[in-house]
């Protein structure tokens, strides 16, 4: 299954998915912040990342409990993969890069990203 890029909504809905493992809507609900959606909001999306094939869910009489069919780990790829793509022309240099100077990395950090270079270097 190709994944897709997440609304801002939905991700906040998977996040929760992922942490709880499975949950019905009031569970989803309950863990967003204030101020809280509306039932019917949350729902909606739900119906919508269960079409995207997101998610999926067991009925138990009236109840669907519902739980992730992507991992987070397949997803954050995804977006890593779409990121670079789409701003870094998929290259790593350019990325560790923008890193440094934008976040401002001091000698720790950059001496920190030296040894896990070298370290997977050494692995290879």
């Amino acid at each position: 299954m190709k994944i897709k890029e997440l609304t801002k909504a939905e991700e906040q809905i998977m996040q929760i998915l992922w942490q709880l493992g499975e949950a019905i809507v009031k569970d989803i609900i309950e863990k967003m912040n204030e101020p809280k959606p509306a039932y019917n909001t949350v729902s909606t999306v739900v119906r919508v990342l269960e079409g995207k094939g997101f998610i999926d869910h067991k009925a138990y009489g009236n109840s669907h409990v519902y739980f992730p069919l992507i991992t987070e780990a397949q997803y954050r790829k995804f977006t890593f993969d779409k990121m670079m793509s789409n701003y870094f022309s998929n290259s790593y240099e350019s990325l560790v890069s923008f890193i440094a100077n934008e976040k401002k990395l001091g000698i720790k950090e950059l001496d920190e990203l030296t040894k896990l270079i070298e370290d997977l270097k050494s692995k290879k």
